[in-house]
């Protein structure tokens, strides 16, 4: 009998085959259950498995941010971290973020203030960004900016990144603080003010 066979009379007795697990993600809230091969990452399992492509597969090394998560609440790089040892923890991938119809209060400054460019990179920086403000409403730029220490972003100068994390934790405080207007219209250009 060749191997074939053997897989499938495993299969058939609820066996799985060799390098192959079962288990049920807790993701966003909802139960996910599948089966993935062993050495799958969790970014592998959420962005293939689970059908949720928010989280984005960068360099894969665990040095860009793209594919941040939150696992327990505390942001991890889900490229570094096996599936199975996600089993039976609380993830929340960026599609969890907002509320129905309702962006999350990051995801609105990030939209209003155009935090993002290309926004490959702006799922990581947003989950990162949820565990900091969870844990310190009001963060400084300081601990902004060493939160985002594992996150790259190409397209930008991270200024609006910064002041949309500060703009996102002050709405969820209900606080009325707000960037600068340059951050939304720019600054005008010299020789142009009296040019209409």
């Amino acid at each position: 009998m060749g191997s074939g066979s053997a897989t499938a009379r495993s299969r058939s007795n609820g066996e799985l085959p060799e390098g192959r697990t079962a288990g049920t993600f807790r993701i966003n809230g909802e139960d996910h259950p599948v089966v993935f091969a062993t050495n799958h990452t969790l970014l592998e399992v959420v962005r293939e498995e689970c059908k949720l492509p928010g989280t984005k597969h960068g360099c894969e090394l665990g040095e860009c941010g793209a594919c941040a998560v939150l696992v327990d609440g505390e942001p991890i790089l889900s490229c570094l971290q096996l599936a199975a040892d996600a089993l039976g923890k609380d993830i929340e991938t960026i599609e969890g973020l907002q509320n129905g119809n309702d962006l999350h209060p990051l995801q609105q400054a990030f939209a209003d203030l155009g935090a993002a460019q290309c926004g490959y990179c702006t799922p990581g920086i947003l989950m990162v960004a949820r565990a900091l403000i969870d844990n310190e409403p009001d963060p400084s730029e300081e601990q902004i900016t060493e939160a985002l220490s594992g996150n790259i972003c190409r397209c930008t100068g991270y200024k609006r990144i910064v002041e949309g994390i500060k703009w996102g934790a002050a709405i969820q405080r209900g606080d009325d603080w707000r960037p600068d207007e340059e951050y939304f219209l720019g600054t005008d250009i010299p020789g142009t003010q009296d040019q209409a």
